[in-house]
């Protein structure tokens, strides 16, 4: 598994950094977010340090769809059903500022269309 020793979110999957961690699975870790933009506001990472979501795509497909997985049953447990935003911010103009992939799920009040 690829990590990056200087990554704030690989040191949070090494246990070096804590977090609020929601959900976990053997590829993925889903942690709230310290400045949360919405009632539920949850970052869902692969445990490999991959920088963005097309890297991850072309990388670790399956890694990929565990992440939307991840995110599917976190948006559950948040009960979400109402419904919810799935967020990748590729790059610095995308206002990216980790550069570990990471999926945000929002929800928890109406998301207004467009975003940003």
């Amino acid at each position: 598994m690829a990590t990056d020793p200087d990554c704030l979110f690989c040191k949070i999957v090494a246990g070096e950094i804590p977090a609020d961690v929601v959900h976990e699975t053997e590829t993925t870790l889903a942690f709230r977010d310290i400045e949360p933009q919405a009632p539920s506001h949850v970052l869902v990472i692969p445990r490999t340090h991959l920088p963005n979501a097309a890297e991850l795509a072309a990388k670790e497909p399956d890694v990929a769809v565990d992440l939307l997985n991840a995110a599917a049953a976190v948006a559950e447990q948040e009960r979400l059903e109402d419904g919810y935003r799935l967020l990748f911010n590729t790059g610095r103009s995308a206002n990216q500022l980790v550069f570990h992939v990471h999926l945000h799920v929002l929800g928890g009040r109406q998301m207004g269309w467009p975003p940003g």
